[in-house]
């Protein structure tokens, strides 16, 4: 991935090509609403301009590179646990955070290192072995402070920190190392968000049954469903973008965006009803936190990462 490839690859064009086309159609969309229907839109308004902002830097952070990219993710990664950290109350264990963010900083650099004694980018046997590490070491804390009385939830917390929201989020950096990188990254940044959209659109449209009440009422099967079927149709749809795809990949790749994406949603909906807050941070305008933004990603990537290496490899 370089700045020339971008600009010379079809597939970073026509992604980069239907984002502007989005943006504008619910711009528009939005307009019409506001000015010639006299809806209220305000908060949709808010959250539309904060996608002005990083649909921009997401496509330029790709055009970039490969470097670019992996030190993106990485930070967004940093960002989010550090909002885990905060909203659970481990981010004043300075020793459990700043252990789990050298962790999270360790992910991004086998990303982005070559294997040694080969012609590879990305180690990805010491980024598949990293978590055992990471996670003896914060298992050391409590001994080195002679320590027992809550430290099986500071452990627990920093472990789930670093494999949900390190690792796992990890995941998505690691596929600047693929051959196609434009196509799985682009597809599955895009696939995700359309995936919510389509939810949420469903749900308000058609909903009735709340699919999980005690975690997220406002969510039902039938946007669930209405989710899951715009995310089944859409790899076939932009399939040119991965043409060595069979008909089962397709069909996999939809089932993971589109059930993966809104259980990603989910589990992070069960640790904000769990702690009694409605956003994990304030640093999107409209969206919350970075991690209200990603937790869909966090939970697609690994799934989509394992399925595409086991059928076609990464390299």
């Amino acid at each position: 991935m370089t700045l020339t490839e971008a600009l010379a690859s079809p597939v970073y064009r026509f992604y980069a090509l239907v984002a502007v086309a989005l943006l504008a159609g619910a711009g528009l969309t939005l307009a019409a609403l506001r000015w010639g229907l006299g809806r209220d839109v305000e908060h949709a308004w808010k959250s539309f301009r904060a996608w002005l902002v990083m649909v921009p830097v997401v496509l330029g952070v790709v055009l970039l590179g490969r470097g670019a990219v992996i030190f993106f993710f990485t930070l967004l990664a940093l960002m989010a646990f550090k909002e885990f950290a905060r909203a659970t109350g481990l981010y004043g264990d300075w020793l459990m955070t700043g252990t789990v963010s050298l962790g999270i900083a360790a992910v991004g650099l086998v990303t982005w290192v070559p294997q040694p004694r080969q012609d590879l980018p990305g180690w990805y046997g010491l980024f598949m072995a990293l978590p055992v590490y990471v996670i003896a070491a914060i298992l050391v804390i409590p001994i080195l402070r002679n320590r027992a009385k809550g430290q099986l939830q500071a452990c627990a917390l920093a472990i789930v920190g670093f494999i949900y929201f390190g690792w796992m989020f990890g995941h998505l950096a690691f596929l600047a190392n693929a051959r196609l990188a434009y196509a799985y990254l682009l597809y599955l940044l895009l696939a995700v968000e359309v995936n919510d959209v389509a939810a949420y659109a469903a749900g308000r449209l058609f909903g009735r049954r709340p699919l999980r009440s005690h975690i997220s009422p406002k969510k039902t099967w039938e946007g669930a469903l209405g989710g899951l079927a715009v995310s089944m149709a859409l790899p076939w749809a932009l399939r040119f973008t991965f043409p060595h795809f069979t008909a089962w990949d397709c069909i996999l790749l939809g089932l993971t965006v589109g059930v993966g994406g809104q259980l990603g949603d989910l589990a992070i909906s069960t640790i904000k009803r769990d702690l009694g807050i409605k956003d994990m941070g304030a640093a999107i305008p409209g969206h919350g936190g970075i991690l209200d933004r990603v937790d869909s990603l966090v939970y697609v990537a690994p799934l989509f990462f394992h399925i595409t290496r086991w059928h076609h490899g990464i390299y």
